[in-house]
């Protein structure tokens, strides 16, 4: 048996409810900044998970190819940011159910706003 000292990964993230209202503002925050002056400023500000999320909420199929992303690539990465690892497995093992229905909220919401 090896004397090598087991690897501990800390306390797992458990995110909330106000987590993910933060989480949902934030992109809300992007989207409009997009609808309102194109992408110019913000593909050299933002990381390309920011980009990627943004292009996926606006529905910019151009901007996710570019960046070699596609819906499931971007609801699977944001599921764990949603849900923690834990569940956030979970919801890809059942299709991303609950990571697409986060995501019309926050569709319904930019159009909420943007009308």
């Amino acid at each position: 048996m090896s004397d090598a000292k087991r690897i501990t990964w800390g306390k797992p993230r458990h995110p909330t409810d106000a987590g993910r209202d933060a989480l949902r503002e934030d992109l809300l925050t992007r989207a409009r900044a997009v609808r309102s002056g194109g992408w110019a400023n913000h593909r050299t500000e933002w990381s390309a998970g920011q980009v990627a999320v943004v292009a996926y909420v606006l529905g910019d199929a151009e901007v996710l190819a570019e960046f070699d992303e596609n819906e499931g690539t971007v609801l699977s990465r944001y599921a764990a940011d949603l849900f923690g690892f834990i569940k956030g497995r979970k919801d890809i093992e059942a299709g991303l159910v609950g990571t697409q229905a986060w995501f019309d909220t926050v569709r319904k919401a930019l159009g909420d706003t943007s009308t």
